[in-house]
């Protein structure tokens, strides 16, 4: 078998194993497996390789991100955003809603966890929106859609794998990805806020009389949700200030949402705190046993020159570059219609980057790039892990759930794919204003 045909299989085995089931760390493992049988490569130089890598300090960030996003689903910190939230969307009708996607990107922020978000924001949310007969099948894609920004919103997980993926900046993935998330959420809250308008007999989500007594309950609100607010502020601002690294920020989140929820609102129980450690410490070993078996079959693709092999297909169809960075974002979508968000990065994040680089664009428009793609993926058939969550978390068939997910998917991801795609001042004008000198736009050469 010759090389480029094994090493085409092999990405058409572990795709194959990814959509049929297997657990994900073994669909990689399984890709390496097929490749060190039919090309030879010896596997007692890759997996010390895979191991060497693995021991990397960017990521200790991610048993520390899960802990916390899993800490702070116990605790009252995902409400205290809502009621706060809340005070600035009494008057208009629908403002649940609005409501919804600002609060999944204001606890994503401090979460980095897409699924906590959904599970924490749709808990507190999802019975005041049924209370006040939110259409369920509106209000269930809304937050499944909104979800997502807890990958485009920093700190995000996915972004520190990038990082570490292909060496690069974690801080400048971070701000790579603020104008993007900002944007997608102004544009969902903007569909929101135009649908439920053609809801019949939806009043405002409170009446208020007069200014002075919004003020009232505006201060009420704030002083007893001070707590919750404080924390993506203490988060972001130490992250963007340089006074915590994204590890130590990671740290920092654990400790605030443990202490929040025992000292300050009282709602964790220490069963809860046991119950966060468990899920966490099992979310991590399957990601880090991801993580390895990934890099050992990054190595070998890199090793045979498959990047290059990729981006020299992609350019032979054209040498136009807004028809290659169409064709990648192509290939980044269907990505991320069959694997979760992690396994897509670890897949596109070696492969491409040679591709988009050649193409003029930096790696840290890219991570945007695929930021939002597999934020796609999250809510796009046949994986879509968010949409059957959130059909679960809600009661709601994902049938119904469908056609206001398209709504969102066409309304609001794709321009804001198309965006990043194109604009690079998007993702990039923030990484340059805050590092600066430290700014390298083609480490790799490319460009």
């Amino acid at each position: 078998m010759s090389l480029g045909l094994a090493m085409v299989t092999s990405i058409m085995l572990l795709i194959f194993l990814i959509v049929t089931g297997p657990p994900i760390p073994f669909a990689f493992a399984g890709a390496c497996t097929y490749l060190v049988a039919t090309i030879g490569v010896n596997p007692a130089i890759l997996m010390p390789s895979g191991y060497n890598n693995i021991q990397s300090y960017v990521l200790i960030a991610l048993p520390l991100f899960i802990l916390a996003g899993s800490l702070m689903s116990s605790s009252s910190i995902g409400d205290g955003l809502v009621r706060w939230l809340e005070c600035f969307t009494e008057k208009l009708k629908g403002g649940l809603i609005v409501v919804s996607v600002i609060a999944c990107a204001l606890f994503g922020a401090v979460s980095g966890s897409g699924t906590a978000t959904l599970t924490c924001i749709g808990t507190v949310l999802g019975p005041k929106m049924e209370q006040r007969n939110y259409p369920k099948h509106i209000y269930a894609a809304t937050l499944c859609c909104a979800a997502p920004l807890g990958l485009l919103i920093p700190p995000s997980g996915i972004q520190i794998i990038f990082a570490w993926a292909v060496n690069v900046s974690v801080l400048g993935c971070f701000l790579a990805i603020v104008g993007p998330g900002i944007m997608l959420a102004l544009l969902e809250c903007i569909l929101g806020a135009i649908t439920m308008k053609k809801v019949p007999d939806l009043p405002p989500t409170v009446q208020r009389k007069n200014a002075g007594e919004w003020f009232k309950n505006f201060g009420k609100t704030t002083v007893s949700t001070f707590p919750a607010l404080l924390m993506p502020v203490i988060i972001l601002g130490g992250i963007y200030g340089g006074i915590f690294t994204p590890v130590e920020a990671a740290g920092v989140s654990c400790v605030y949402a443990l202490l929040a929820g025992l000292l300050i609102y009282r709602t964790m129980k220490w069963k809860n705190i046991k119950q966060s450690f468990f899920e966490s410490g099992v979310t991590t070993g399957v990601m880090i046993l991801l993580v390895l078996f990934a890099c050992v079959f990054s190595r070998i693709l890199t090793q045979e020159q498959m990047p290059q092999m990729i981006a020299d297909a992609l350019t032979s169809v054209s040498s136009n570059r807004i028809i290659v960075l169409a064709m990648v974002n192509i290939f980044l979508i269907i990505l991320g219609m069959i694997c979760d968000d992690t396994a897509g990065t670890l897949i596109a994040a070696p492969l491409l980057l040679p591709v988009v680089t050649r193409c003029g664009m930096s790696p840290y428009q890219f991570a945007a790039l695929l930021g939002v793609n597999l934020g796609m993926g999250c809510i796009t058939p046949p994986c879509a892990p968010f949409l059957y969550l959130a059909s679960r978390l809600f009661k709601c068939p994902v049938e119904k759930m469908i056609p206001h997910v398209l709504k969102i998917l066409l309304y609001c991801y794709l321009p804001v794919l198309i965006a990043v795609t194109y604009w690079p001042a998007l993702s990039l004008t923030l990484v340059k204003l805050v590092m600066g000198a430290k700014f390298i736009i083609f480490p790799f050469g490319g460009g």
